[in-house]
């Protein structure tokens, strides 16, 4: 028996009525027509009512005595508890019917479908749609994916909204936001992406597509956020984008863009947020914006950043900036703004502008720029980047900014004097100022007492400076200073009074610090974390560094004259050096360190002895440890297995001994390996060769390595510096060395490889590293026939020295082709045979030394070639013929050819055979010796151009009258003059004698 009910839904304006029918034990209600209502559901014990379309409402559920909450969006409170109440009503009609169903007669479905989106028919999947979901696996076809980042994007897969990267929204489930940042995927992007309708978020920052940017995107109109940033797109920005009028955030920084902006960007009138900052120095700016008049529309624009695009043609972009109400973020670095020759067309009398972070560094302005900087300032202004510029003196105007935190002005290279650059920001900004960073310029004068005026300080930056004189110790009496840097200047100071700081970050490096070594760690405040007192010429015994450093704290002594044992310190260091100074005893005071921050340990250049504790475990993030120039002995640990972190290892000049540890094959990450001037023996490992693959620098010199030199050397593709001078080496030279790619032309190495960041994981983001500092390696390398150290420059030296061993056989030709080489030093081994023909091929060396080996036959002619040779060495061999010649062979010094007996010609006096003897000219009759053929045509030339200049002086006077009456009056006076100067002279001289 079928019930039918007649229910008036008087929600809407006009009147509508369902069905009510009887069937199962299930109820279901549906709702009116443009704002209709969902199925309510009775099955069991549950009710369920699922959303309202258009204005959606969340689902209300009752399960066992349980009611959900009601949430509505879109409309008031007021409203929401009107429709509440009709619903009410609907199912207190309802309940005397348990086994009726409510049917939609007007529309012929089943009354418990559910409307997907306003206006579709589709049932709502529990799932996404699989129209979108063939399009997400038709674009992923197209991918490179080389991490596997889309290995879950699967065909059995039904719910793409679960896949990585991709959301669907939680009523509809259609996909609405694609993020595949980081994904590093590369391949064609394929037009698949049309089919998401609902997108409305694309993100494909950080990773590999390349080409023109994609044309189909403009057919994607509902898109609201769209960044490609960081890939490899070229071409010039597509005019399509400004189609796209609903984004709100676009991002295209970090491509290879060309070209201008679009005018068509003035369309995008929704957008907030605008990035073009692009690469700069290599290779040079292409982008060019010959105008800003397209911003006049982005009356929303909050963010825009065109760091390293070119606005060099760009006049009145000040006043387009102007025109920006709600802009509050504005980042113009790099950007030639010194080359603009109108930046502004009218002066603004008072601040009108809204940013509150503006940066205008490495542009080479002059002072001229604060006239027009000046209107896009405000005491709303929060942070001022101003540095790499050439800027010579600061506005007083800057220093009325009553909200400014952050002011940079480091890297300006004219000379500022620091006390008159304070007192133009001693206004209301003295107060607001929380950071100063002005290191690397060249600020004179004292840090004066100017400084208290700076009360609200947290952080002082005026490192590597021409500062002198005495610092104010009114910087201790800052209560809120916690950072202070004035490294690298001549400032005289006194740490007496630094307790009654609040400093926890202090950099008095390179200075004249003024102690009393007695009460030297007792001034210090408490709880330091990062402490660098380098290169002070610091006496004093420091035995104690545990008491005044908090956790993770980082210290460098380095460059003093401290000494004595080291008998304590802090358990959570995160570097410590203690380097160059005068430490002694043992170093087992490392294992007290049991926390795995440790990130640089640095204690060489002291007289530290005994054994290298067994501790090492605990140092798993260490990247370099230095421990070189000591007294050190005995075995190398199997603990150090442990430093799967160590970039660099740097053991250099102690009295280690042993074979090297198979542990050691486990650190991985080294870099550079320094085992030079010790006593380990052995044969060169195998494994260096297989499991050390990122070394760019391995030195084994002046040990005591016996057998071959291992053909898996070959396999350090990044290797710049191998030395494996002073051992006992034996066999041929691998002909496989041309494989090190890294000097083999065409391969751009890494820069500046030996240098090394150190710091610490952030304890609550493990992906974010705090940077502490950088550390640069150094070693002892044969250059010119003598022992020199290389620091910073070390990366850039690519050198083979296989010296004084006992190398037999021929120089492989193949070692020719490493044409960047710089440094290659064969001698004193068993070599033999002729030089390669091909070695003049290597036209970057600076200093080749084949000294002291068996080498014969003829020196290349090739060699005259070889334009850069500085330094040469191939005495003591069996070379016979002619030297070539070349401005280079002929420079060097005759001792560098000697030892060579049937060797010839310049720069030696032994001539080569069938050379002309030059003539000796006889002596005349009269005793006097003849002249050559240069010398006679000499006289010949000198005695006609004398004659004939003679002549002309003669004829030009006998021709010209008035010369004549001018130039013999005026030769009479001078004969007169001198004639009366001598006379008087001898006169003179007569009287005195007389006398």
């Amino acid at each position: 028996m079928a019930v039918v009910m007649l229910l008036k839904c008087a929600i809407s304006d006009e009147w509508r009525w369902s069905a009510v029918g009887e069937g199962g034990r299930r109820w279901s209600v549906v709702a009116r027509g443009s704002r209709w209502w969902s199925a309510v559901a009775r099955g069991g014990r549950r009710w369920s009512v699922v959303a309202r379309g258009g204005r959606r409402w969340s689902a209300v559920a009752r399960g066992g005595g349980r009611w959900s909450a009601v949430v509505g969006d879109g409309r008031r409170l007021l409203e929401a508890v009107g429709d509440m109440i009709w619903f009410y009503f609907t199912i207190i009609i309802l309940l005397p019917f348990p086994n009726t169903t409510t049917l939609a007669t007007s529309t012929g479905n089943q009354l418990g479908a559910i409307a997907s989106a306003r206006g579709g028919g589709d049932a709502v999947n529990k799932s996404c749609f699989h129209k979108e979901r063939h399009a997400l696996l038709h674009f992923k076809a197209n991918l490179e994916d080389p991490g596997g980042r889309l290995s879950r994007w699967r065909v059995e897969d039904e719910d793409c909204c679960k896949w990585s990267g991709v959301t669907c929204n939680n009523q509809t489930h259609h996909v609405t936001v694609l993020d595949l940042s980081l994904y590093f995927l590369g391949g064609e992007i394929s037009p698949s992406l049309l089919n998401l309708s609902y997108l409305n978020h694309l993100d494909l920052n950080r990773n590999n597509f390349n080409g023109t940017i994609p044309t189909f995107i403009a057919s994607m109109t509902q898109l609201r956020y769209l960044d490609l940033s960081i890939n490899k797109f070229h071409g010039t920005i597509p005019k399509f984008i400004g189609s796209l009028t609903q984004l709100r955030y676009l991002d295209l920084s970090y491509n290879n863009l060309v070209g201008s902006i679009p005018p068509a960007f003035g369309n995008l009138t929704s957008l907030r947020n605008f990035s073009l900052q692009t690469y700069v120095g290599y290779p040079p700016i292409e982008f060019e914006i010959e105008n800003l008049d397209w911003l006049s529309n982005l009356s929303h624009l909050q963010y825009l950043n065109l760091w390293g695009s070119s606005l060099a043609k760009a006049n009145h972009w000040v006043d387009a900036i102007l025109s920006l109400p709600k802009l509050s973020y504005l980042n113009l670095e790099e950007c030639r703004l010194s080359e603009v020759m109108h930046p502004y067309s009218s002066f603004v009398n008072s601040p009108s502008s809204s940013i509150q972070y503006l940066s205008l560094g490495y542009n080479n302005l002059n002072s001229s720029m604060y006239h027009w900087l000046f209107p896009l300032t405000s005491n709303r202004l929060l942070e001022l980047h101003l540095s790499g510029n050439m800027l010579d003196w600061i506005p007083k105007y800057l220093g009325n900014l009553c909200s400014l935190t952050s002011l940079s002005f480091d890297r300006n290279s004219v000379h500022v004097h620091l006390p008159k650059f304070l007192n133009n920001l001693s206004g209301c900004t003295s107060y607001t100022l929380l950071e100063l960073e002005a290191g690397y310029n060249q600020f004179t004068g004292p840090l004066s007492d100017e400084i208290q005026k700076f009360s609200s300080l947290q952080s002082l930056t005026l490192s590597h400076n021409h500062l002198s004189g005495s610092m104010s110790e009114k910087v201790w009496e800052l209560s809120n200073l916690e950072t202070l840097d004035v490294s690298s200047n001549s400032l005289i100071i006194s740490p007496n009074n630094i307790g009654k700081s609040k400093l926890r970050h202090i950099d008095l490096s390179n200075n004249s610090l003024v102690v009393t070594p007695v009460e030297f760690w007792n001034t210090w405040p408490l709880q330091l974390t990062y402490l660098h007192i380098s290169s002070n010429n610091i006496n004093g015994e420091v035995s104690d560094l545990s008491s005044n450093f908090g956790h993770y704290s980082s210290i460098d002594l380095s460059s003093n004259n401290f000494y004595g044992p080291i008998s304590m310190v802090p358990p959570t260091l995160v570097s410590l050096n203690l380097s160059k100074n005068k430490f002694y005893g043992g170093i087992s005071f490392i294992c007290q360190v049991v926390d795995d921050s440790l990130s640089l340990l640095d204690l060489s250049h002291n007289s530290f002895t005994g054994q290298l504790p067994d501790c090492l475990w605990n140092f798993k993030e260490l990247r370099v440890l230095n421990l070189g120039d000591n007294n050190i002995f005995g075995r190398l640990p199997a603990s150090i297995g442990n430093l799967v972190q160590l970039e660099a290892l740097d053991l250099y000049k102690n009295n280690f001994s042993g074979e090297l540890p198979l542990a050691l094959k486990n650190c991985k990450k080294l870099q550079f390996l320094n085992l030079g001037d010790n006593k380990f023996f052995g044969n060169v490992p195998i494994w260096v060769g297989e499991s050390l693959s990122s070394l760019y620098g391995l030195s084994l010199r002046s040990n005591n390595f016996f057998g071959s030199i291992p053909i898996q050397l070959c396999h350090l593709v990044n290797l710049q510096i191998l030395d494996l001078s002073i051992n006992n080496l034996n066999g041929t030279i691998p002909s496989c060395l041309n494989n090190l790619s890294v000097v083999v032309p065409g391969i751009i190495p890494v820069l500046e490889p030996n240098k090394h960041t150190y710091g610490m994981q952030d304890k609550d983001d493990k992906n974010l590293y705090i940077q502490y500092g950088s550390y640069a390696d150094n070693a002892i390398i044969n250059w010119h026939g003598n022992e020199q150290e290389f620091t910073s420059n070390l990366g850039l030296l690519m050198s083979i020295d296989l010296s004084s061993n006992n190398l037999t056989g021929q120089i492989p030709n193949e070692l020719t082709d490493l044409h960047e080489l710089l440094a290659l030093n064969l001698s004193k081994n068993e070599l033999l045979g002729e030089i390669p023909g091909k070695i003049g091929e290597m036209k970057k060396l600076l200093t080749l030394d084949l000294s002291r080996n068996n080498f014969s036959g003829r020196m290349p002619s090739s060699m005259s070639e070889m334009t850069s040779l500085d330094w040469l060495d191939v005495s003591y061999n069996n070379l016979s013929g002619r030297i070539p010649s070349s401005t280079q062979l002929q420079s060097f010094q005759p001792s560098k050819y000697t030892g060579n007996a049937r060797l010839c010609g310049p720069p030696l006096t032994k001539s080569c055979p069938g050379d002309k003897v030059p003539s000796v000219a006889s002596k005349s009759e009269s005793g006097e010796e003849g002249t050559d053929e240069l010398e006679r045509w000499f006289y010949i030339g000198g005695g006609t151009g004398f004659a004939t200049g003679f002549w002309i002086a003669c004829v030009a006077l006998l021709v010209n009258r008035r010369g004549r009456h001018v130039f013999f009056p005026f030769v009479d006076s001078v004969k007169d003059w001198v004639y009366v100067k001598v006379m008087l002279f001898i006169r003179k001289l007569r009287r005195v004698q007389h006398a």
